[in-house]
C-alpha cells in the first residue's frame, strides 16, 4: 500500500475536469476539510464560466487555471505541474490520456477516475508508472473498494477479484421492452450521480465491461479473475476473495466523494463520514449474475480484453461514439452493442507498442463507428 503523498501542510490538488460530475464532488471534498487538502490547478474542457468561479474560491491562480479543450499537451502540462502533490483525472473519455500519461511520468500520485486513458493504453500507462515513479489509486467506487480488500492478504494469495454493478435503471428489463428506451430513461440512473456519458455506459453494462479491463490493469490481474456481480443496492461496492475461500468486501452508501477522498489521502481516511451506513435501516442485499445476452456490451469488454493490444482502445473508441449518437437521437439503445461489435469484427486489434498505435486504433475505430451509424441513420 503506497504512502501518502509527501508535502508540508495540506495535500495539493490538482483537478483536471474540474467542472464535471467526479471534478465538482472532488472540490467538495477539498470544501469539507480545507486543511487537509488545498486546490492548486484546475482544468476543464470549455466551461469557461464555472471554471473562474471555481478558481476564484479556491484561490487558484489564473495561469493554473485552464480551459484545454482538446489540447492533449495542455492537459499533461497540466498533470505535470510542479505544485501539485496528487493529480485527479477527472476527464471524461479518452481525452483524459495525456493527463494520465503526464502525471505517472512526472512521479505524481495520480488519482484515477478515467477509466478510458487506462483502458485504451494500458501498456503505455504500464510503462509510464513504471519509468516516472508515479502511482495509480482509483477513483471508480469499485476499484477503490478492491485496492482497500486487497490490503487483507498477499497478491498471490488472490483467487478472484468481484466488481459489483447496480443493474442501471433496466435491470430485468426483455430486449423487447428495451427496443423502446428513450435517452431519458436511460439517464436515469436509480443510485448515481454522474455525467451522461458514464451514466449510458452504466445502462448498457459497458461501464462494468470497462472496469474489468481496467481492474486487470491496475492490479495486474488475468482477465478471468475478474468478475462482475449484480447488487442493486450499490452498498457492497468491490469484493475480493482469497485462496482459502476468505471474501474481503468493502461497503459504503453510495457516494463518490468516500472514494475521491480516499484516493487523495491514501492510506489515511478523511474524518468527514459521508458514506457511513445506518445498519439498522438498511436492510436486504441481495445479488444476482449479470444477463449478458440481454447487456451484450459487458461481453464485448471481455472478448477485447482477450484479443488485447489494441482492441480495448477500438472497444472504447466505438462506444464513446456510438453513446454520443445515441445521446443525439441518432441510434437506438439496443444499438450501441451493435455498432461496437460491428467495429471490433471490422477493426480487431494490433500492437500498443506506442502511443501512435494507440491513437491510429481509436481514430479508426472512431471512423468506422461513424461509418456505421451513417449506413443506420435513424437506427430505430
Amino acid at each position: 500500500m503506497p504512502s501518502s503523498p509527501a508535502a508540508p501542510g495540506p495535500v495539493r490538488v490538482a483537478v483536471l475536469g474540474s467542472t464535471g460530475s467526479v471534478g465538482t464532488q472532488a472540490l467538495e471534498v477539498v470544501r469539507d476539510d480545507p486543511e487537509r487538502f488545498q486546490v492548486v490547478a484546475l482544468a476543464c474542457g470549455r466551461d469557461e464560466a464555472t471554471l473562474a468561479a471555481q478558481a476564484d474560491e479556491f484561490g487558484v491562480p489564473a495561469d493554473r487555471a485552464r480551459v484545454t479543450g482538446d489540447d492533449p499537451r495542455a492537459l499533461a502540462e497540466m498533470a505535470a505541474l510542479p505544485e501539485a502533490d496528487v493529480v485527479l483525472n477527472a476527464v471524461v473519455g479518452f481525452a483524459g490520456l495525456p493527463a494520465t500519461l503526464g502525471a505517472l511520468e512526472a512521479g505524481k500520485r495520480l488519482a484515477l477516475a478515467n477509466k478510458e486513458s487506462l483502458i485504451a493504453a494500458g501498456p503505455l500507462v504500464r510503462r509510464a508508472r513504471a519509468d516516472g515513479g508515479g502511482e495509480i489509486v482509483p477513483v471508480d467506487s469499485e476499484h477503490c473498494a478492491v485496492y482497500q480488500a486487497l490490503a487483507a492478504g498477499p497478491r498471490e494469495r488472490v483467487r478472484r477479484v468481484l466488481l459489483t454493478a447496480s443493474g442501471g435503471p433496466f435491470r430485468g428489463w426483455t430486449r423487447d421492452a428495451l427496443a423502446a428506451v428513450t435517452v431519458a430513461d436511460a439517464l436515469a440512473h436509480p443510485t448515481w450521480d454522474m455525467g451522461p456519458k458514464i451514466t449510458i455506459d452504466s445502462s448498457t453494462l459497458m461501464n462494468k465491461g470497462l472496469e474489468v479491463i481496467e481492474a486487470r490493469e491496475l492490479f495486474d490481474l488475468d482477465i478471468d479473475q475478474v468478475e462482475v456481480v449484480v447488487h442493486p443496492q450499490s452498498v457492497v461496492h468491490g469484493m475480493v476473495e482469497f485462496t482459502d475461500g476468505s471474501t474481503i468486501a468493502q461497503l459504503s452508501m453510495p457516494d463518490m466523494r468516500l472514494p475521491i477522498a480516499y484516493a487523495l489521502s491514501a492510506p489515511d481516511r478523511v474524518a468527514n463520514p459521508v458514506g457511513a451506513i445506518d445498519w439498522g435501516s438498511l436492510g436486504s442485499l441481495s445479488f444476482e449474475a449479470p444477463d449478458p445476452e440481454t447487456f451484450r456490451c459487458l461481453g464485448l469488454a471481455y472478448e477485447a480484453a482477450r484479443v488485447g493490444g489494441t482492441a480495448p482502445a477500438v472497444l472504447s473508441g466505438a462506444n464513446e461514439v456510438a453513446v454520443e449518437a445515441f445521446l443525439g437521437g441518432a441510434i437506438s439503445w439496443l444499438s450501441i452493442a451493435d455498432v461496437v461489435a460491428a467495429v471490433l469484427d471490422e477493426v480487431g486489434g494490433g500492437d500498443a507498442v506506442s502511443l501512435d498505435d494507440v491513437l491510429e486504433a481509436d481514430r479508426v475505430a472512431r471512423e468506422v463507428a461513424g461509418r456505421r451509424i451513417a449506413e443506420t441513420e435513424g437506427g430505430r
